[in-house]
């Protein structure tokens, strides 16, 4: 009988109750319901492979003769008189294990029968066979009870489909859903590879503060914690900017940190509180040496995971083929039909504009022609940014720490990537005028005392730091979530990180 049969006509409360009463029975009979000294010789995919090589008549020749033991947990289990199938997996595949009467003796075979369930994790020693119908599998001579499980799995057929079960227990479904597993090995394949070319372009790995003094880095609303000791609060790090620019002015050269960012803001497919960013910091480079190096690394980069420059995201197609687009924020306004070149360097008509699409009134009033600009373009331009695209000439009164062009000051030298109608990376020159910091750091000071939350505070010491005088330079950061989330074809960022943050159960 297949024992997921019986599950069905129980309540989970029932079948835990009869597995706790069958580990009281194990431990009266000296077998230990979690043994802790199995070492794992095999994997299942070292089994599947032998079988793949070796033809029939070798098979029934060396499988004899070349055992393999394995350890992994019960996915289905039937009993059927004198013989047992059993499907086991471990990280690396699932195979077939075949308990036989006859081969294992008869006070072996009935140990299995009393001890083993759906869900356990086990050890089983055999010989390697395929059946008449092609399958791989393992004639079982010993066994063992390595871990007993107490909640029954999900249905096989069904498996785990429910998504709030999914996230807030990731466990269950890496058990269940192979695919989700293999997303997860993915995303550490593409950090790996970044951290390979970072290094091989000649960057360091550093590592700065989780817990900051201010608000610094990016203009977003910040984590609070205290720290008792000191008697003061701390913000969690909303980016590592200013500390890493800190490192630029001391002679660190080429600098990056692949690490997490907190940021209190709402959740939702592009967004969550808790994140992953890599951040890197280039001296005597501008913001257009580092969009040379991001479409070479992140083309390479989807070459090599996906082994293609075109992918499909959710259904269409992306192409990362060389090189990739440029467009001002204006142009990109202009081509999406919101507003012509003439009506760009009028306030109240960028206002009526967004008004009539939609925007409330309210949200815009006080807003300078700049801000409602990137209101229009947040709302109605990102999404149709489908192939990748870097956007350039962004207002300086929105890039706080951005060197300004010099040719233009109201914009400032920096681009953001787009890809799948999301952001992907934000770089720009860095300013490195102490002066023109200080003002900047002010006009967000300023902003915070008429109201405004997503600001930055003035940083002194970073002042201090660049009254030191620091190189040139540019920087950027990438997000890894979102990366990770179109190379592998992922609609919510809570898809690829492995404990995304959630509502109380309760």
């Amino acid at each position: 009988m297949n024992q997921n049969d019986t599950a069905p006509q129980l309540s989970e409360n029932e079948i835990i109750q009869r597995k706790k009463e069958k580990i009281n029975l194990l431990k009266n009979e000296g077998i230990h319901p979690y043994e802790n000294s199995c070492k794992q010789e095999n994997f299942i995919e070292e089994v599947i492979e032998f079988c793949k090589i070796c033809s029939k008549e070798e098979l029934e020749k060396t499988g004899k003769e070349k055992n393999f033991s394995i350890a992994g947990r019960i996915m289905l289990l039937r009993i059927m008189g004198k013989l047992a199938f059993a499907q086991i997996k471990d990280e690396t595949g699932i195979i077939q294990v075949v308990f036989a009467k006859d081969f294992m003796g008869e006070e072996e075979f009935a140990r299995f029968k009393r001890s083993f369930d759906v869900g356990d994790i086990v050890w089983a020693k055999g010989e390697p066979f395929v059946t008449r119908t092609g399958e791989n599998s393992i004639l079982c001579k010993e066994t063992r009870l390595l871990t007993k499980n107490i909640r029954p799995l999900p249905e096989k057929f069904h498996g785990l489909t429910d998504k709030e079960t999914r996230y807030r227990q990731r466990y269950l479904d890496l058990m269940m859903n192979d695919d989700v597993r293999e997303n997860f090995k993915k995303r550490t394949k593409i950090v790996s590879f970044i951290r390979n070319y970072m290094e091989k372009e000649g960057f360091l790995e550093v590592e700065t503060p989780m817990m900051h003094p201010l608000v610094s880095g990016a203009a977003a609303k910040p984590f609070i914690t205290h720290h008792n000791t000191l008697g003061v609060d701390l913000f969690m790090r909303i980016a590592p900017e200013c500390y890493l620019k800190r490192l630029l002015v001391g002679g660190m050269g080429k600098v990056y940190e692949l690490n997490r960012n907190f940021r209190n803001e709402g959740m939702d497919v592009k967004h969550n509180p808790e994140f992953t960013m890599i951040e890197f910091y280039w001296p005597y480079a501008t913001y257009e040496d580092l969009m040379e190096l991001t479409q070479k690394m992140i083309s390479e980069l989807v070459k090599t995971v996906c082994g293609s420059l075109k992918i499909s995201y959710q259904g269409k197609d992306v192409d990362f083929s060389l090189p990739w687009k440029k467009m001002t924020i204006e142009e990109s306004l202009i081509s999406a039909g919101i507003c012509s070149k003439e009506q760009l360097s009028e306030r109240d008509t960028l206002f009526d504009i967004a008004v009539s699409k939609g925007i409330e009134k309210e949200s815009l009033e006080g807003l300078s022609r700049f801000k409602i600009m990137m209101e229009l373009f947040d709302s109605f331009v990102e999404e149709t940014l489908w192939d990748p695209v870097f956007i350039t000439r962004y207002p300086t009164e929105i890039s706080p720490l951005s060197r300004r062009n010099d040719e233009n000051p109201e914009y400032c030298d920096r681009f953001e990537l787009f890809i799948a109608g999301r952001e992907i990376a934000n770089a720009f020159s860095e300013l490195n005028d102490p002066q023109q910091q200080y003002e900047a750091f002010l006009s967000q000071v300023k902003a915070k005392q008429a109201g405004e939350e997503e600001t930055i505070d003035m940083d002194y010491d970073y002042l201090r730091a660049l009254e030191y005088g620091m190189p040139p330079a540019a920087g950027e950061g990438i997000g890894i979530d979102r990366l990770v989330m179109l190379l592998t074809d992922s609609p919510s960022i809570r898809d690829v990180i492995l404990f995304p943050q959630m509502r109380p159960e309760n």
